[in-house]
């Protein structure tokens, strides 16, 4: 019976997907609509990560210890006492300016079934998925603004090939064409976030928790992390005047 009940659960839901894709491109804040779209087309994708992780000795050892980084990034006295430029700095920095915290995800999540047939290592890993997504921003260089987002999907569906987040960077590639001006070369910057992905260490394999304390730079160095070039120059062509960019970190955000 539990094989039965994993099989329907993992089933792909094509349908469910495209009415949340359909509704994340008419609100893009609608972040319970990205973990709609992962829910139904997740699949086995999960199960497969889990296995890829167990083939390293840093992959078994957090599966072992269900590593939490969830309580350190909701920490933000602790992480704003850090020195500037380090990465839990910079990630506690870039969640003030947007107005978002590691819980809200954690909320937008709820609406989906997203353990439903999973095992508990599979739970683990799909919560811990969630909870680095903006320390991937930070880690990558991809900025929170919907170009940065486009690009850091394909940087983390190259690395954990998810269907549910690859349909997205699908549909959302062609419908956001007329959103940026003419020029935008969107193709080439989505390519460059696969590639990010493909030339950078495996992060869900990583124990992040233990860098958040190192100066950015470095990080990126240890990760084999490229400074994302095509998209950078493409958010300042259309940068409007009065806004910022943060050159030292390679990191770009809207104010």
């Amino acid at each position: 019976m539990k094989a039965v009940s994993r099989i329907l659960a993992n089933r792909v839901r094509p349908l469910q997907a495209l009415l949340s894709v359909r509704r994340l491109i008419a609100n893009p804040d609608a972040t319970e609509e990205v973990f709609r779209v992962i829910e139904a087309l997740k699949g086995d994708s999960i199960a497969r990560a889990v296995t890829r992780l167990r083939q390293t000795p840093e992959g078994r050892s957090l599966l072992e210890s269900r590593a939490q980084i969830l309580p350190l990034l909701c920490d933000r006295a602790r992480l704003q006492a850090l020195p500037e430029g380090t990465v839990g700095r910079s990630y506690v920095d870039l969640m003030e300016r947007q107005g978002i915290t590691a819980e809200g995800l954690v909320a937008a999540s709820a609406s989906s079934q997203r353990h439903a047939g999973l095992t508990e290592d599979e739970q683990w890993l799909a919560d811990r998925l969630r909870d680095i997504h903006d320390l991937q921003h930070v880690l990558t260089g991809y900025g929170p603004d919907p170009l940065g987002e486009l690009c850091l999907l394909s940087f983390m569906t190259t690395q954990t090939y998810n269907r549910g987040i690859a349909f997205i960077v699908f549909m959302a590639r062609h419908s956001a064409r007329r959103r940026f001006p003419p020029g935008v070369d969107l193709d080439a910057c989505i390519e460059e976030g696969a590639a990010l992905g493909r030339a950078s260490r495996w992060l869900p394999a990583l124990r992040l928790e233990d860098c958040l304390a190192d100066p950015l730079a470095e990080v990126r160095a240890r990760l084999g992390m490229p400074v994302p070039q095509r998209y950078l120059e493409t958010l300042a062509s259309f940068r409007e005047p009065g806004d910022s960019q943060v050159v030292a970190t390679g990191q770009v955000q809207r104010v």
